[in-house]
């Protein structure tokens, strides 16, 4: 570590002076309060202005018109577990990644596990396991269920009824209409129906509440669905669409980022966008050119935070990808209008060299009400080469939610780390974290960022944040380079005043970490500033630091679909005086063969989407009417 200027020519300020110290670190300033607070202002008036629209004085406006019949049912890209009815018929009900046992009774009569478990229920994308079982069983099954919902659910509150969990429902009741309305009695189909009417006009109504960011797409998707589908809706579609349509453009941008900088919400949107293109086309009308429009910027942007072995960078949000959902998508999405080829989007770099790719996170976080799955990875980087990932960041674990604060924080992440603290904040406010699901985030305010590419074919990134300038006083710059054959990655992690130049009274602790794979060995190199890498496939990589004493330290992965797994980063320790630099490289010293992709595959247990892609055309007839014809 290389530190700069020398110690006896600045001023001394302690880490903290005029700052906050560990300790009034956690209150809120000034601005953070008013923005807490304007964003408990907009909830609420959007809350006041949904509750007057369901009033009965003008529920007419948004009455839609009774269901009476189904005109398509559209497909459901997601993947299918037919084992489901299985286990449901054996009295366990297991949705995100938590089961509850029934013991003989009904799943909407029991206490919900937690909120995800009770979104995932209520939202009934459960019901494409059933239908993948094509049993009769499964089916008598679904159709009890939903019986057993449209009884209980007028007495209930909460999930039962947020406008995102509505759209859900719709649209997986419309998807899955065969199994639900096939062979039903007539009055059990009637009740269905009546009820689906009652749900689409409640939507018309609260989509507005909707918290933002993806759960008011969903709650349009479910409106547009609607509309499409159901006989006599065609008035209606107009409108829908228009809503949809404003919000698309709102939320994607123009280089097919989503406003959060989730990347896995464009999965999720893509997976019921194409269906909706695929309705408009059964029902013989061309397909909106903003609907096109959108699916061709967030394909791009796909592809670009993909990396080789076909799951995207853990970044923001994103954990464990599904890869045949994502692959998928991507199909499906081919033939769209994209923009051109771009080395940043929506803040995040790709550098590309000779079958090596490094994704960097150089952008600021999102705005506060969508900064729930925001992540304190400012400059963060993860390294794939072939179809092997060496660096990854930790990622978000699925389910377990006492992991989340932890995933979150700068240390899980291939960055560089300034006195253990994290830069960047968890906003907690209990009202917005229950109606958002997770803590907020804030910081860095300023993050710059440039790629560019040298005379010899090198592709190099300059960026830098201010997350730990309110606490110290210092702003992270990092360079990476990258050379022309994808051999050599040169990096700098520089820390400088943002005022001034500047010094501490005492030394702060800095760590950069280098988050290593699982399936990756680590070793200590000859010397105590080199590490190498070893790869499945025989490929070796040398990390080497000047200055920085190099540890082999233990890390956890969340971004196996077999769950969190142990595995292992290196990290370069120093000590900070103020402005301080580092220098890294990482070098491949040894090529390697392709790693068995038969391996790879049984370890990351792939759904079974792929079994569901040629029946992705089928199930647009209208659905029977069975015995009550």
């Amino acid at each position: 570590m290389e530190n700069l200027p020398p110690r006896g020519a600045h001023r001394a300020v302690r880490p903290g002076d005029s700052l906050p110290s560990p300790a009034t670190g956690a209150r809120r300033t000034a601005r953070e309060r008013i923005g807490l607070a304007v964003l408990a202002v907009e909830r609420a008036g959007r809350g006041a202005l949904a509750r007057m629209r369901r009033s009965r004085l003008l529920r007419w406006r948004y009455r839609s018109p009774a269901a009476d019949e189904l005109l398509l049912a559209p497909p459901d890209l997601r993947g299918a577990d037919a084992s489901f009815a299985d286990e449901a018929a054996a009295g366990s009900f297991g949705l995100a990644g938590f089961v509850a046992d029934l013991n003989g009774g009904s799943p909407f009569a029991i206490p919900p596990l937690n909120p995800a478990w009770a979104r995932e229920l209520h939202g009934f994308g459960w019901l494409r396991h059933l239908d993948a079982a094509q049993s009769g069983e499964a089916r008598a099954m679904a159709q009890q269920l939903v019986s057993q919902w449209i009884r209980s659910s007028r007495r209930q509150r909460g999930q039962v009824w947020a406008p995102d969990v509505v759209g859900r429902r719709v649209v997986s009741w419309l998807s899955h209409a065969g199994v639900l309305l096939d062979g039903a009695e007539p009055k059990r189909y009637a009740a269905i129906m009546a009820s689906l009417t009652d749900q689409v006009t409640y939507l018309a109504a609260s989509w507005r509440n909707a918290p933002d960011g993806h759960p008011r797409l969903l709650a349009l998707i479910g409106l547009v669905h609607a509309d499409l589908c159901i006989a006599d809706h065609d008035h209606r579609l107009a409108q829908s669409q228009k809503l949809l349509a404003a919000e698309l453009e709102r939320q994607i941008l123009p280089d097919g980022g989503h406003l959060s900088r989730n990347p896995s919400i464009l999965i999720e949107l893509l997976l019921d966008l194409l269906p909706l293109r695929q309705c408009f086309a059964v029902r013989g009308q061309t397909p909106q050119p903003w609907l096109l429009a959108a699916i061709g910027r967030m394909t791009a942007m796909l592809r670009h935070l993909r990396l080789g072995d076909g799951a995207l960078a853990r970044f923001n949000g994103v954990g464990a990808t599904e890869r045949d959902a994502l692959a998928s998508v991507l199909a499906y999405g081919e033939g769209h209008p994209a923009p051109p080829e771009m080395p940043i989007r929506s803040g995040y770099a790709r550098l590309q060299r000779g079958g090596v790719v490094v994704l960097v996170d150089a952008g600021a976080p999102p705005p506060l009400e969508l900064a729930g799955a925001a992540c304190a990875g400012c400059l963060s980087f993860e390294l794939g080469t072939g179809s092997e990932l060496l660096l990854v960041n930790g990622g978000t674990p699925a389910s377990a939610e006492a992991m989340r604060a932890v995933a979150r924080a700068t240390a899980s992440h291939n960055t560089l780390c300034l006195g253990e603290q994290s830069s960047a904040k968890l906003m907690r406010n209990a009202r917005l974290e229950r109606a958002i699901g997770s803590a907020l985030l804030r910081h860095p305010d300023r993050v710059a960022c440039e790629v560019r590419q040298s005379e010899d074919g090198a592709v190099e990134i300059e960026a830098s944040h201010d997350g730990y300038a309110e606490r110290y006083g210092l702003i992270h710059t990092r360079t990476l380079k990258l050379d022309a054959a994808g051999t050599r990655l040169d990096g700098c992690d520089r820390l400088a005043g943002a005022k001034g130049i500047m010094r501490f009274a005492w030394d702060v602790p800095l760590a950069v970490h280098f988050h290593v794979h699982p399936d990756v060995e680590v070793r200590l190199g000859a010397s105590p500033e080199a590490v190498a890498l070893l790869l499945e496939g025989g490929e070796q990589w040398r990390l080497t630091a000047t200055g920085a004493t190099a540890s082999i330290e233990a890390s956890q992965y969340c971004g196996d679909t077999a769950g969190v797994r142990r595995s292992r980063q290196v990290v370069l320790r120093a000590q900070c005086y103020g402005a301080t630099e580092v220098r890294w490289t990482l070098q491949r010293i040894k090529a390697g063969r392709p790693a068995d992709p038969r391996a790879r595959k049984r370890r990351r247990a792939p759904s079974p989407l792929s079994a569901r892609l040629a029946e992705t055309s089928a199930g647009f007839e209208p659905p029977r009417r069975g015995s009550h014809s």
